[in-house]
């Protein structure tokens, strides 16, 4: 699939030990998934938390590449480096949103991959959009923003519609779109799987509401 695939993750290492640099460059690339939803309300300013996120997390891996060589490296020196104001603080907050954005977009595309849908409107995805939000975002937004993601799903584009949209307006068969999503969560799901863990390992997960 053209946008999901143009720029590959690298495999997750046995140790876990996620590269910040290859990483970066890699979800770099999937911003853009968010004009594919329509909707530019409700999804540009998710684009742009994302887009914000990865630059934040970039400038403080540009500013010591050797001391910040992995993200858990990130997490080890900002929690020694900012005390009691870590984890509420540099790239290691930033990371924790973009981690939830990630989340987002590999559980739509995971729903969408094991055909879950509405029955009576089957080239709908707002089945999938819910869970996605219910289970990377809604518990982290206040009600205002609740709601206009709530409002926001019958808006959304029809199924057909989104996946001409990844493969850059190329008419493919929807088999071979679905089998290109099925790549892309079998590289990336073990990935932020990994920063998942490390965030709940390192006691460095938050739950305020934005």
């Amino acid at each position: 699939m053209a946008l999901l695939l143009e720029h590959e993750f690298k495999p997750l290492p046995a140790d876990k030990q996620i590269e910040t640099l290859p990483f970066l460059e890699a979800v770099a690339h999937l911003p853009p998934f968010f004009d594919c939803l329509g909707t530019p309300i409700v999804y540009s300013p998710v684009k742009a938390d994302l887009t914000g996120n990865i630059k934040k997390i970039r400038a403080v891996y540009d500013s010591n590449p050797a001391k910040f060589k992995t993200l858990q490296n990130i997490l080890e020196v900002e929690k020694e480096l900012h005390g009691s104001a870590w984890p509420k603080t540099g790239a290691t907050l930033a990371l924790m949103w973009l981690k939830r954005g990630l989340k987002f977009i590999l559980v739509l595309l995971q729903s969408i991959s094991d055909g879950e849908r509405d029955e009576e409107h089957p080239n709908l995805i707002r089945v999938n959009a819910m869970k996605a939000y219910e289970i990377a975002l809604k518990k982290y937004h206040g009600w205002m923003l609740q709601k206009l993601f709530t409002g926001s799903v019958y808006a959304l584009p029809y199924k057909s519609d989104l996946l001409k949209a990844l493969e850059k307006g190329k008419e493919v068969k929807e088999e071979e779109s679905i089998e290109k999503i099925h790549q892309f969560l079998t590289r990336v799901t073990p990935i932020l799987d990994a920063i998942y863990e490390m965030y709940t390992k390192m006691n460095a997960e938050l739950s305020y509401k934005a």
